[in-house]
């Protein structure tokens, strides 16, 4: 296996997670442009933009949700005035508290439908932006991010900013005005008793401000944990057939369960936490109902205070507990949408590649005749400090014909191939392609123009002609796909799916190694691409779809440039070149039997059977 860039699956090393961030931001940013250290979400002004009459609107009904909410005390004393007087307006003072107590319920539901609704529109943008953003990140930031960890991005993550966005901008202001107006109309009924009830609350509010700031501590470690557990389970899925193979998953399942058992605990103290608000504020409520019953008793004997006021001061009381319990509350949510603000900044913050701009018509860079496909000078690549992968790497590849690569494991040749394709940048050296140093092409173009199928000959977890359709800008038709496939063996088998082309690949219908092989095989067919990279493209064939393929790679190389790494010894006998690598060094090149005269170290890998003959994998 070819040397990879260090990706997070268990517990990466902080030094190469330093050293791979230091030089993904020192690295050249003409196809990652770098972002500011810190990319500011502002959620208020991306959550309103362009709803202006949504946001009125909003707005208003809050504000008669309130402004029914404090009359309904008030028309309560109203109506104990009437009774007091024995008048014929009892029955209208019962209407109207029953009419604005609807009032304010139906209110305050369509502000809250209508905020919540902004809300789930500002996530959607941020989960697509995400999405984007992620899949345009460099490899090796993408690999040290970890896939779980920006999964949770979309989950988790979303969650809480989206009660971030319905507390913040309105039920918060809402509330707080809501608790100051009914402290004002209950100084104007009665003043003394108002100092009593804010004495009844105030210790159980600033106990409560501190229980709110270890809440967010908490969410932040746990929406780390989650992120963290997420990324490891992820790449543990992946290497799922390794898993049972080795009969670890007991092994497993403990890790993990002793990770989630700690987020647990974290889960458990921040709902202690948060279970505390609702019934020190009750407690402060009932405190201070008592105190003004007492009190309100007394001035009410003395003639301080009048029975209407007194009950309208009684029901601002019990009234008041609500807000504040819904500030409180918000506050929380506030705190962990905050969290998760900064994660998804962290995200966007990142260098993006900047791929989406592609070249309308697609026509082909002119290139003098004889111009070499791809001419590497004085390479130099190491994926960590004082680990150097390549060194001082000099080739061309024609611009026609096969050129293989050869060399044992960790040669580098992986590598070369991944800084043609700029999944990683030059620490020193220059690479060229069709004549054009790769640093001058747009991503877009550069890779436009670039067949490339790596050693695991990866797949998109979506239907067959998708797989096929893959980087094409236009449709093409099912005959011409099946043709594809018929020149790489794979025509009946796709055909005997249950849905054939339009089969999704995994799961159920899930292809062998050999197939899946064959079907990216396919796709390169199909692309008008002039480099062709292959990374070990019969390593999963048998004898007679390697002869296929064989069949397919000289075809392509009849007026394209092929550049393969090559594991078996009738690949490299087709080539019209063969360049050996070792240790991140070109030992030799030339033809395959110059080399087999000339060069010992490539004789001995030959002779040592590192080149594998063509019957040494029976495959499909």
């Amino acid at each position: 296996m070819e040397q990879q860039a260090p990706t997070k699956i268990a517990e990466a090393q902080p030094s190469a997670e330093e050293q791979a961030s230091t030089q993904a931001e020192q690295a050249p940013t003409h196809a990652a442009d770098a972002q500011p250290a810190t990319q500011k979400l502002a959620l208020s002004r991306e959550m309103t933009a362009g709803k202006a009459n949504q946001v009125a609107a909003i707005v208003v009904l809050a504000l008669l949700s309130t402004i029914t909410t404090l009359a309904l005390p008030l028309i309560g004393g109203a109506f104990v005035a009437e009774l007091e007087k024995g008048g014929g307006a009892v029955t209208s003072a019962a209407l109207w508290m029953v009419g604005v107590g609807l009032a304010a319920a139906v209110t305050g539901t369509l502000s809250g439908y209508l905020l919540s609704k902004l809300g789930i529109d500002l996530v959607t943008k941020l989960r697509v932006r995400t999405l984007k953003h992620s899949l345009g990140l460099p490899l090796k930031i993408a690999r040290r991010e970890g896939t779980g960890d920006l999964a949770a991005r979309l989950t988790s993550d979303s969650s809480q900013v989206r009660g971030l966005t319905e507390v913040g901008p309105l039920q918060l202001p809402m509330a707080a005005l809501q608790v100051l107006a009914t402290l004002v109309i209950m100084g104007f009924l009665d003043g003394i008793l108002l100092l009593m009830t804010v004495g009844s609350f105030l210790i159980a509010i600033v106990g409560v401000v501190f229980v709110v700031k270890a809440i967010r501590k908490k969410f932040e470690a746990l929406q780390a944990g989650v992120g963290k557990l997420s990324d490891d389970f992820v790449a543990t899925l992946e290497a799922l057939t390794v898993v049972k193979a080795h009969r670890a998953e007991s092994r497993l399942v403990r890790s993990f369960s002793e990770r989630a058992e700690n987020l647990g605990g974290l889960e458990i103290a921040a709902a202690r936490l948060e279970a505390m608000v609702v019934p020190v504020m009750t407690l402060a409520q009932q405190v201070a109902l008592v105190v003004v019953i007492m009190g309100g008793g007394v001035r009410y004997v003395a003639g301080e205070i009048s029975l209407p006021n007194l009950v309208s001061f009684l029901l601002l009381l019990l009234q008041l507990a609500a807000p504040l319990v819904m500030a409180i509350q918000a506050i929380g949510a506030i705190q962990a949408g905050l969290v998760a603000k900064q994660r998804f900044e962290s995200v966007f913050s990142l260098p993006y590649e900047q791929v989406d701009d592609r070249t309308e018509g697609g026509e082909p860079v002119a290139v003098a005749p004889g111009t070499p496909a791809v001419v590497l000078q004085g390479v130099g690549f190491a994926y960590e400090a004082g680990r150097p992968v390549l060194e001082d790497v000099g080739f061309a590849v024609p611009p026609s014909g096969l050129t293989a690569m050869v060399g044992r494991s960790g040669a580098g040749k992986t590598t070369v191939l991944g800084l043609i394709e700029r999944f990683m940048e030059l620490d020193s050296g220059s690479i060229s392609v069709f004549g054009r140093e790769v640093s001058d092409w747009p991503l877009s173009e550069l890779r436009g123009r670039i067949a490339y199928v790596d050693q695991s000959f990866t797949l998109l977890r979506d239907t067959v002609r998708n797989n096929l359709l893959l980087g094409l800008d236009k449709t093409v038709p099912d005959e011409v796909l099946l043709d594809a496939l018929e020149q790489v063996g794979l025509r009946e088998e796709i055909s005997a799916l249950p849905q054939g082309l339009d089969t999704p690949i995994g799961g159920e219908n899930d292809l062998s190694g050999g197939q899946r092989q064959r079907l990216a095989l396919a796709g390169v067919l199909l692309s008008d691409a002039r480099l062709v990279l292959l990374d070990e493209p019969s390593s999963q064939l048998d004898s007679l779809n390697e002869g296929r393929l064989r069949e397919v790679v000289d075809r392509l190389a009849e007026d394209r440039a092929v550049l393969v790494v090559a594991h078996r010894l009738s690949t490299v006998q087709h080539a019209r070149h063969v360049i050996l690598l070792e240790q991140g060094k070109v030992l030799a090149q030339g033809t395959h039997e110059r080399l087999m005269s000339e060069s010992e170290p490539y004789a001995q890998l030959v002779h040592g059977q590192m080149l594998r003959p063509v019957d040494s994998v029976r495959m499909s």
